[in-house]
């Protein structure tokens, strides 16, 4: 019955008219976003320093107002220290000093979110994306003075200045420099209670922060690099707005975003979408992503009420987890097809078998509840049926009784991966759901482990989810603290706590510091309360 609307599905015709609208509706909802003006706190020379983990400490040498003072020629540089993370623009006024302005203004400016960025060389690069990310231009400037307000928008904290040449008749000053923020946050959330611990106040602040610079005409997954709206990110981002900074209708723009631009030979959609010159996606898709999509609509729902959006939605939602149960078996375990991407975490040793079979019920049963809210409870009782297969397979293939663990793959990996995942999805009592947990997670030292902060926040989800609050904050604590500690701004799309140079694409130098699936403390501080240990 669920595999019958696959075969009927016919991408032509009133679909196109319909993901048509939904487009030109979600550029209806773009917001305007809002500038700050930032004056630099400090000029700074950063010092080699193996004591601290992101390996340099920035030493001050003039505040920030001081810089007019300095007169720059060929060969000079600067490094303007900001105080903390912005998304957007750098400025300046350039004035120039001498018997004879006879020459254009060469400049090299490097952009910091940590001080690696401008105290290491970013080349030879060695990294897996295109070095265009790099967060660095060269701009000649021909006529002094002159006001500068550099197009490109970036992110950054740290913004490092090289003066290529001028002529040997002149040299520069620097007035007036200021970064300009961006971002379409439009409201700073009441800090948490004075009593809260400091290291829990610190990073809810980060978090708002991460997720404040992530909030841009779309979701961002991160505003250094891709610059682009991702279905798992939004998930995370759009429940972390809700408690602090909600704009419903941001959330409401990427949800359309998503729906008018599916596959058109079936109507699965991409895990990502670009936003300029035009809405327009890619070949990228990604199967836990895509089941997730509904999970989002039901967050949104309940979060702003919007039945009608809901209602025009299911469709889109309906349809990802029905091309999904495609892949499932008759034992009632899910097959990921050879070419297709399962994501879950990047560490590339892990095993996504059980995890993805956790992801498919999850997303399954908050398709139901949507179901219920939307009017739609008739179509999906097939569903409810195959989940429930789907979860009794899950727990007699992937639970080992004898271990009290999830296992997966025919090495039977143990994986936190595998315990959340199952545990998320209703596959596992809650009693060996925290057995499963406790020992995958804090006895086994061997177990595979996350390397970003996208799993972690389902590892956290899953103890409170059966009772492990305190468990829970201690891992926030050991990993999203640990980050703060260690220098963090805003939270980093990939920590590895023993190496400050791990990357999932081969270069430190094009990670992003500042990641939207990492902005979920505050979520747990504020929604789920983990606060009352």
């Amino acid at each position: 019955m669920l595999g019958a609307a696959v075969e009927a599905w016919t991408p032509a015709g009133a679909q196109e008219a319909t993901r048509t609208r939904w487009v030109a509706y979600a550029e209806t909802l773009k917001p305007r976003l809002n500038e700050t003006l930032q004056s630099p706190l400090a000029v700074v020379k950063p010092i080699s320093d193996p004591s601290r983990y992101l390996r340099w400490r920035m030493d001050v040498e003039a505040h920030g107002s001081d810089l007019p003072k300095r007169l720059l020629r060929k060969g000079d540089q600067f490094i303007l220290d900001f105080g903390g993370h912005r998304t957007g623009h750098f400025g300046f006024k350039l004035v120039g000093e001498g018997s004879s302005i006879d020459a254009p203004v060469r400049l090299k400016v490097t952009f910091g979110e940590v001080p690696g960025d401008v105290a290491e060389p970013l080349y030879p690069y060695k990294g897996s994306l295109s070095s265009s990310w790099l967060p660095e231009e060269i701009i000649t400037i021909d006529f002094l003075p002159q006001t500068v307000r550099m197009p490109r928008r970036y992110a950054f904290r740290f913004v490092k200045v090289e003066v290529l040449d001028t002529s040997p008749n002149f040299g520069v000053r620097f007035f007036d420099t200021h970064a300009i923020a961006l971002t379409s946050a439009s409201s700073q959330p009441a800090p948490l209670a004075i009593s809260t611990p400091e290291w829990i106040r610190r990073v809810d602040e980060v978090s708002i922060a991460t997720l404040r610079d992530c909030m841009q005409t779309t979701f961002e997954d991160g505003p250094r690099r891709d610059q682009r709206l991702w279905i798992g990110d939004l998930r995370l981002q759009a429940r972390a707005s809700y408690v602090t900074m909600p704009n419903h209708d941001l959330v409401k723009r990427c949800l359309y975003l998503f729906a008018g631009l599916p596959r058109e030979s079936d109507g699965f959609l991409p895990a990502c979408v670009f936003e300029k010159p035009a809405p327009s996606t890619t070949e990228t898709f990604i199967l836990d992503y895509a089941a997730l999509y509904g999970s989002i609509v039901l967050d949104y729902l309940q979060a702003s009420n919007d039945l009608a959006a809901a209602k025009e939605l299911w469709p889109v939602a309906y349809r990802q987890i029905e091309l999904l149960l495609k892949m499932v078996d008759d034992q009632g375990l899910f097959q990921a097809p050879k070419g297709y991407w399962a994501f879950i975490d990047w560490n590339m040793s892990l095993d996504r078998s059980a995890s993805m079979q956790g992801v498919i019920i999850y997303s399954g049963r908050r398709l139901c509840e949507l179901a219920q809210l939307t009017g739609n409870s008739e179509q999906v009782k097939p569903l409810s049926r195959r989940l429930d297969e789907m979860t009794a397979a899950a727990h007699q293939h992937y639970y080992n009784t004898a271990k009290g663990v999830c296992v997966s793959g025919a090495k039977q990996q143990i994986s936190w991966a595998s315990q959340a995942w199952l545990t998320l999805a209703g596959c596992l009592s809650r009693e060996e759901a925290a057995g499963a947990l406790r020992r995958a997670v804090i006895e086994d030292k061997t177990s595979t482990q996350p390397t970003t902060a996208y799993l972690y926040h389902h590892v956290v989800e899953a103890m409170v989810v059966c009772g492990m609050r305190q468990q829970a904050l201690e891992l926030i604590k050991s990993y999203w603290g640990r980050m703060v500690d260690d220098g963090a701004d805003t939270f980093w799309e990939a920590f590895d706590p023993n190496d400050s140079t791990f990357s999932p694409y081969g270069d430190v130098h094009i990670n992003s510091f500042c990641h939207a699936w990492s902005c979920t403390p505050t979520y747990f501080f504020r929604a789920l309360h983990l606060l009352d240990t």
